[in-house]
Formats: C-alpha cells, sequence, structure tokens
C-alpha cells in the first residue's frame, strides 16, 4: 500500500539541524512488512506510523531502516507537531509498545510549534562488568575516560541505553566506534542506543547516541535516551527533584539539537522531554 509520509526535523527550529523523522498520520491497514519496508525507503533513523482509533487516541509504532523500535522520543515530537499542523496544537495520547505517552502540542506567539512527552516509568539497572568492558572496547574508550561522578548504568524510559559519562568534553567528541562489535553487543542486550554524556554543569548536559541497530551510525537528538537520562539521574539521586535539564546533542554531527527534560518528584512518574518540530 502508499503511504502519506511526512518529514519533519524534531528538536530544532532549523530543518538543517534536529532528527529527520518520517511520520505517517494515518498507516491504517498497513501491516509490518509494509511500515519496514516505507521506513527503509525514508531511510531516517525513525519513521511512526500512526492509527487512529475510534476514541480519539492514536496508537503509533516505530520503525527504524531494519527493524522496530518499543519507542522514539524524536518521532513521538515529529508526529505531535505533524499532528497539529493538520488539526489544531492540544493533547494526544499515544498507545506506543512501551506502553501509553501523553503528548501535548503547543504553539508559540512566533508560530514555533513545539511538544512535550511524558514517558513511561522510568528504571535502571546495573551494566555488568562484562557488559561495560566490552562497550567500553567497541566505544575505543578506557576507564579512564569516565566520570567517577556518574556511574555506568543501563537506564529505561521505554527503551534500554546504557549510560556513560565521559570525564571531558574532547572524549565525548571524538566518536570512533568499532560498528560490528558495538551492533553485536546491542543486539545481545536489547539496546536501543548508547547514551554517551558530559555533565557541563548541574543540569545541562552534552550527549552523543550511536544507533547501529537501526542501521544509522549516531542519532543527532534521542528523545527516549533523554527521558532515560532523567530517570537515571533521579533514581541515583545525582540531580535534586524537581529539576529541568538542558540537553545539547548533534553540535558534533553538524546538526544542533536542543531538548528540554523536566524531572519530576516521585520514583515512578514518567519524564517529561520538550521540543520544537519543523518540517523538512
Amino acid at each position: 500500500m502508499t503511504m502519506d509520509v511526512l518529514r519533519y526535523v524534531a528538536f530544532t527550529t532549523d530543518p538543517a539541524g534536529g532528527n529527520p523523522a518520517g511520520v505517517v498520520l494515518d498507516a491504517t491497514g498497513a501491516d509490518e512488512a509494509a511500515m519496514l519496508a516505507t521506513a527503509a525507503e525514508v531511510g531516517y533513523s525513525e519513521t511512526a506510523f500512526v492509527v487512529p482509533g475510534d476514541d480519539g487516541t492514536l496508537s503509533v509504532r516505530y520503525f527504524s531502516p531494519l527493524a522496530e523500535v518499543t519507542f522514539c522520543g524524536h518521532a513521538t515530537i515529529a508526529t505531535a507537531v505533524a499532528h497539529a499542523d493538520r488539526h489544531g496544537p492540544g493533547p494526544l495520547i499515544l498507545h506506543t509498545r512501551a506502553g501509553v505517552v501523553p503528548v501535548t502540542s503547543t504553539v508559540a506567539d512566533d508560530g514555533t510549534t513545539s511538544a512535550t512527552l511524558v514517558s513511561v516509568a522510568p528504571r535502571t539497572e546495573p551494566l555488568a562488568e562484562a557488559d561495560l568492558a566490552e562497550l567500553l572496547s567497541a566505544l575505543r574508550w578506557s576507564a579512564g575516560d569516565l566520570d567517577p561522578a556518574l556511574p555506568p548504568r543501563v537506564a529505561y524510559a521505554g527503551a534500554w541505553h546504557p549510560v556513560l559519562a565521559a570525564a571531558d568534553r574532547g572524549r565525548l567528541a571524538d566518536l570512533d566506534y568499532d560498528m560490528p562489535a558495538l551492533t553485536a553487543l546491542m543486539a545481545r542486550r536489547g539496546w536501543t542506543t548508547i547514551d554517551l554524556v558530559r555533565r557541563e554543569s548541574p543540569t545541562v548536559f552534552h550527549a552523543r547516541n550511536p544507533f547501529p541497530p537501526g542501521g544509522v551510525v549516531e542519532d543527532p537528538a534521542t528523545g527516549a535516551a533523554a527521558a532515560a537520562l532523567g530517570g537515571y539521574l533521579r533514581e541515583l539521586g545525582l540531580v535534586p527533584v524537581p529539576a529541568t535539564l538542558t540537553i545539547h546533542q548533534g553540535e558534533d554531527m553538524g546538526r544542533p539539537s536542543l531538548l528540554t527534560v523536566s524531572v519530576p518528584e516521585g520514583r515512578d512518574t514518567g519524564i517529561a522531554v520538550t521540543g520544537a518540530a519543523v518540517p523538512v
């Protein structure tokens, strides 16, 4: 079947920045094979496929060019903005493979449309020493490259992401990983991206997110990982809550992105991620 694919970039107001996403606002009747083929043709890190429900809710599935992912933040923001552009801003309820994700779009005085998603309940797990050693090897990092104040963990807010914090910005900027090795490790562990961060201040971070399982070397903006990072910081007591985090991503790729993360009190409450989006 032929689907109408909209193209947006999320977490930016500049079409040359942010992370591109495909959006199909009505994928009724499309099967998994058709969705995967369409995502591969689009070629972005993810394309969102929406099936409107009779009750006004939206069922959404996310496909990379190679596989389905349970949840994708930037494609969610792109979907909400695309929906707002055609039907007006306001709240939406998305049913995703990860769970129910509320998202609200708003239009600023300058005409910029933004959206805020609220993730499913986040959680973290220890990162096994063997997995950490293999991960560092694939990244061509050493243990000395890590910030001891931000311990390695695997974090979840709809998808799983190991969180590694670099001790300096230069280490984060110099990303040159072993793609086959990292792909194999991530496939075995079910990780979606690797969340590499550098803390500039208590609430300002720089991030990079390798995404080889999706057939993409790196994501310029990763809303799911940003939500997972917020949950990680809260669970480990690394930021006083409530907190508002600013995450800069994509700068080292030439696609600057800006993600705002709101971390509320309460271990089981979702993490809010806000960003603008514009059509390509």
